[in-house]
């Protein structure tokens, strides 16, 4: 019988392992932003819908305080950028906090 006792440090592995995998879909979705048409395919326009309704609402946070740069079309949207650097570091203090 396999023993299933969970010390702190694996409930650390485990949150922070989550964190990195919203901070994986923030970075996809902004390399989703840089491609202008995707070709129509239904698991690829599922997947790239999954990602854009996972990450936006965490972004639309930032961009209410932090307007895109620039104008037209070419506007630069820094939100993913602080929303990463937020992530990560809620990532060290969580985790640390869990360790003690």
């Amino acid at each position: 019988m396999i023993a299933l006792a969970l010390t702190r440090y694996d409930v650390a592995d485990y949150v922070g392992a989550l964190f990195l995998v919203y901070i994986v879909l923030v970075l996809l979705n902004v390399l989703i932003s840089w491609v202008p048409r995707m070709p129509y395919n239904r698991g690829l326009r599922a997947t790239l819908d999954f990602i854009k309704e996972t990450t936006d609402p965490y972004l639309n946070l930032f961009r209410r305080f932090l307007p895109p740069l620039g104008g037209g079309g070419m506007a630069l949207d820094l939100s993913p950028m602080l929303g990463t650097i937020l992530l990560f570091v809620a990532r060290a203090v969580v985790t640390g906090l869990i360790r003690g």
